[in-house]
């Protein structure tokens, strides 16, 4: 994710960010509880969660690596978890490399933007009529 927050979320706050080793690495529950966002699921939560203040966004980024990618179930799930939310919501799939994408990419939700780091300066548009931002 170091090279996804500069290129997409540049000035943004992390409130959370899991780690599998050490089971949370950041969790800001004060501030995702004054976005409208009760913490108390957080094994639940994306991998990463950026707060956007200017744009008032949360980006929700999954490893697709670690539990996959944001498939229209994990996107219905993230929704629902997220639904009090006072932010619009951004959804991001990120993938190592294309070739890591290539089983997962028929799956992805629509309304979602996916990432590969491999190609770190371009993201894949699954919105329609938005590009990186919320869809209502």
């Amino acid at each position: 994710m170091s090279q996804f927050c500069p290129r997409f979320t540049p000035g943004g706050q992390v409130l959370y960010l899991g780690d599998a080793d050490a089971k949370l690495a950041i969790f800001e529950e004060a501030a995702l509880e004054g976005l409208g966002v009760h913490a108390n699921h957080h094994g639940k939560f994306p991998d990463l969660v950026v707060y956007l203040q200017q744009e008032n966004w949360l980006v929700l980024a999954e490893a697709a690596s670690s539990h996959g990618p944001v498939d229209s179930k994990r996107h219905q799930e993230l929704k629902s978890l997220f639904d009090n939310s006072t932010a619009g919501l951004v959804f991001v799939s990120c993938f190592p490399d294309r070739a890591g994408m290539r089983p997962f990419f028929p799956g992805l939700s629509w309304e979602t933007e996916a990432w590969v780091a491999s190609d770190p300066d371009h993201m894949i548009h699954l919105n329609g009529d938005r590009f990186l931002g919320p869809h209502y």
